[in-house]
């Protein structure tokens, strides 16, 4: 992307993405990772509801569709949902890296209006890897695979460790994540990564 800032680009020591051997087969679905997250979770009335399947490498696709819930303008998606849009497509990259992050730093660029109605195809992947530090890109297409670009962003996810939810994170909302089997089973699965 043109423009990017200096923190989004990646330091002469940065290392090409690794796949972990565990990371769901390409075309499989990721799933959500929790039931009440705004972007993946079927738990939200007015979500996006985002499905992301992996890709090769360390890529994935994910869809979406605008709701009426979704709109800023009438008719047209609000900026801040496709910029969420975005920014869960890139968080769900780190499902393929099997580590746990969070978003540091995300640029989005809005190249054309996506009307309510309209499934947005997002295309993502991690470009570089420094330390803790996870650098990405996606771009999101109206229609299709192949349909005009209406969003990008560039994206830069810092590692952390699960208790910076458990420390962060509502008492309530903690315990009814950690009482679902998907998300414990989840949870260990990070926890046993090096």
């Amino acid at each position: 992307m043109s423009g990017t800032s200096a923190a989004l680009t990646p330091p002469a020591d940065a290392q090409a993405p690794v796949r972990h051997p565990d990371a769901p087969a390409p075309g499989e679905p990721l799933g959500a990772h929790y039931d009440q997250c705004f972007g993946c979770g079927g738990g939200q009335p007015h979500g996006l509801h985002l499905e992301a399947r992996a890709g090769e490498g360390v890529s994935l696709t994910a869809e979406f569709t605008v709701q009426p819930a979704h709109q800023g303008a009438p008719g047209l998606a609000h900026g801040g949902v496709l910029a969420s849009a975005l920014d869960e497509t890139l968080g769900s990259l780190n499902w393929l890296l099997r580590i746990i992050a969070v978003t540091g730093r995300l640029e989005t660029d809005f190249l054309l209006p996506v009307p309510v109605g309209t499934t947005l195809y997002l295309e993502a992947e991690v470009t570089a890897v420094a330390g803790r530090k996870i650098y990405s890109t996606a771009t999101g297409r109206i229609g299709g695979p192949d349909g005009p670009v209406a969003v990008r962003a560039d994206a830069l996810f810092v590692e952390v460790k699960v208790d910076h939810f458990v420390e962060n994170g509502r008492p309530a909302e903690i315990q009814a994540a950690m009482s679902d089997p998907d998300q414990v089973r989840r949870t260990r699965a990070f926890e046993v990564n090096p």
